[in-house]
């Protein structure tokens, strides 16, 4: 004996979920279409007119059923309820006048419930009030084509229109649940795009301009020293190339990011040759920043400053410090001498970055930056609790001190 198997080949969560998904829809499909069949047959047993009947299912069908993929940009859910609900409000009409169309059956109804539902979640905030009314009114209303004299029948007129009202309250509500869900879904959505994107830029400013700049600076450097010192402008040579790798490594991993998502940036991350962003590396960042013909840079860490801060607490102190250096570089390069101090006191690290430049910079307009650092340092510091101070120091300079909670790991 040969079994055929029917769930998916592979049973991952997302295959899994699309199977389900696919099943439940065309078991909708089905169901509305035999509740269509329905109306049809009970129309015919009984002697009615089966055309409107059946105009009116092929278009409650249609509007239903009709792929969005391919359906056309102007029927949009507020038209196709309009003439749905419309269109059964006309047969109400017509039916308490005339015998030959006087019946409904659970086929119209669950077309415009279906409609309900599209309308609710669906159409626009200044649409979906009317439409909803309209379309639940139409369904609500389809009992009263029997009222008529020779026909009425108060009691079975008030029996059919709370059993078609129940559903239609539930589908309505079912349907503001779900336009919630949606909107709920698209600020997660929006927000999580507007965190990436400021994440990007973070990473662009930080890591690109501060090597940018050093290269700017130091190309500048290497034209006026061709032509009074050429013995020493291979060091000024190597220190460009430096930064113009650590510049390309940067963006590769930006790009990562952007082409790949998490897994690239977790790839990346990983690379042993990319900078890691924390106390350890700023001896490093801080020797290569004078370079051969820059301002004197030294990094005093008291004892006090522990080894096991949070990597949070450690990334941004490294960000703040290469900031003011590329601040420096921008806004001071007749600065001579750069100190930066990291300190560690009541739970909280203070990293102090001063120079001692009037302010003077031969580098373009164009490459002195908008603010756009100094904002990204104050939002990434007060996300962890902290303070930045930014301003002219009394006898000469600038200063940048950023405090920051900093409980050890441990505690």
């Amino acid at each position: 004996m040969t079994y055929v198997n029917l769930l998916p080949a592979t049973d991952s969560p997302t295959t899994t979920r699309t199977w389900r998904q696919g099943c439940l829809r065309a078991a909708g499909i089905t169901t509305l279409v035999l509740l269509a069949v329905a109306d049809v047959f009970i129309a015919g047993a009984n002697g009615k007119a089966l055309w409107p009947l059946c105009l009116f299912l092929s278009l409650g069908l249609a509007a239903v059923l009709w792929p969005p993929a391919r359906r056309p940009a102007w029927l949009t859910p507020q038209l196709r309820a309009a003439v749905l609900a419309g269109a059964s409000l006309a047969l109400t009409a017509v039916a308490t006048t005339t015998e030959r169309i006087r019946m409904f059956g659970p086929g119209e109804v669950a077309i415009l419930l279906c409609l309900l539902m599209i309308t609710v979640r669906a159409c626009p905030p200044r649409w979906a009030g009317v439409c909803a009314v309209l379309t639940g009114g139409a369904a609500i209303a389809a009992p009263l084509r029997f009222y008529a004299d020779d026909v009425r029948d108060d009691i079975l007129i008030l029996g059919l229109t709370l059993v078609v009202a129940l559903p239609t309250v539930i589908t309505a509500g079912i349907g503001v649940y779900l336009r919630t869900l949606d909107h709920r879904r698209g600020v997660a959505v929006a927000e999580t795009r507007r965190s990436e994107r400021l994440a990007m830029a973070a990473d662009l400013h930080d890591f690109v301009a501060h090597h940018v700049t050093g290269i700017l600076v130091q190309t500048q450097m290497a034209r006026m020293m061709a032509t009074t010192e050429p013995d020493r402008l291979d060091p000024v040579l190597a220190g460009i190339e430096h930064a113009a790798a650590e510049a390309l490594g940067s963006m590769r991993l930006t790009v990562g990011i952007l082409r790949e998502g998490p897994r690239g940036a977790a790839r990346l991350e990983a690379d042993e040759n990319r900078p890691v962003d924390d106390l350890t590396s700023l001896t490093t960042m801080v020797d290569r920043f004078g370079g051969p013909t820059g301002p004197k840079a030294e990094l005093h860490r008291d004892t006090s400053v522990p080894r096991d801060l949070p990597h949070e607490v450690q990334a941004a102190a490294y960000r703040v410090v290469q900031e003011a250096l590329t601040n420096v570089r921008r806004h001071a390069a007749d600065a001579t001498e750069v100190t930066v101090l990291l300190t560690h006191a009541d739970d909280t690290l203070r990293v102090t970055v001063r120079d001692n430049g009037h302010g003077g910079t031969p580098i373009p307009h164009a490459a002195r930056g908008g603010g756009f650092g100094i904002v990204g340092l104050t939002e990434r510091v007060t996300a962890l609790g902290g303070q930045l101070r930014t301003g002219p120091r009394t006898e000469r300079g600038w200063e940048v001190m950023a405090l920051l909670p900093a409980m050890r790991r441990g505690d």
